[in-house]
């Protein structure tokens, strides 16, 4: 798992790297909306990521939050850098 995005509508966006390719995956809590991945497994992978958290959090124009990004750091590129 590379990276989970959870909006505050209560979707839920996981990526899965394999065999060089990143797999995205999905749970809606609108029934309107095509899902490929049952609420509490996707609510388990979101919070069960490496230690290693790299969080960004989006707003909207009001201020409000509107989802959030986790993902695993990539210390390796910035010790390069």
């Amino acid at each position: 798992m590379v990276g989970v995005r959870k909006y505050s509508n209560g979707d839920i966006e996981i990526d899965f790297y394999h065999q060089d390719e990143i797999t995205e995956y999905k749970y809606s809590s609108n029934s309107k909306i095509s899902d490929n991945f049952p609420k509490e497994l996707a609510e388990t992978l979101a919070s069960t990521l490496a230690s290693d958290i790299c969080i960004e959090i989006y707003f909207n124009e009001n201020g409000n939050p509107t989802h959030i990004e986790l993902e695993e750091c990539d210390y390796d590129n910035d010790e390069e850098n």
